[in-house]
């Protein structure tokens, strides 16, 4: 049995440790319109590096949350999913959104060029 590296037992801590950070949540948000491959979420997420988004991904996959299906094909291609337990933190990425665009509104964060962006251009 996989024993949670959480030192204080808090079951937010383990959640975070999960998909905490600054690209995590948003590569999760973009997998849950559909499967996506590397170059569709590297174009969907102008500000990550390739390096992070292949670290961010495999974390991801590690964890369980995304699936990485590769395909014996010349170029070769390679597609990123969320998996059953991925697609169950939609409710989290939905609250966060709708969080992130209610906030933003009463800050008076403008919705042009590089600000908040409900959709998070998925």
């Amino acid at each position: 049995m996989k024993r949670l590296n959480s030192k204080s037992g808090c079951a937010v801590e383990v959640t975070l440790s999960v998909m905490g950070g600054t690209w995590k949540p948003i590569v999760l948000f973009h997998l849950m319109h559909g499967t996506k491959r590397f170059s569709a979420l590297a174009r969907a997420i102008p500000n990550v590096t390739q390096r992070m988004l292949t670290l961010q991904l495999r974390e991801l996959e590690e964890a369980g949350i995304v699936a990485r299906t590769v395909y014996a094909e010349v170029p070769p291609r390679v597609d990123y999913a969320l998996t059953d337990l991925g697609r169950s933190l939609q409710p989290v990425l939905i609250a966060m959104r709708d969080w992130g665009t209610d906030y933003a509104q009463s800050q008076g964060m403008q919705d042009e060029g590089p600000g908040v962006q409900a959709s998070c251009a998925a």
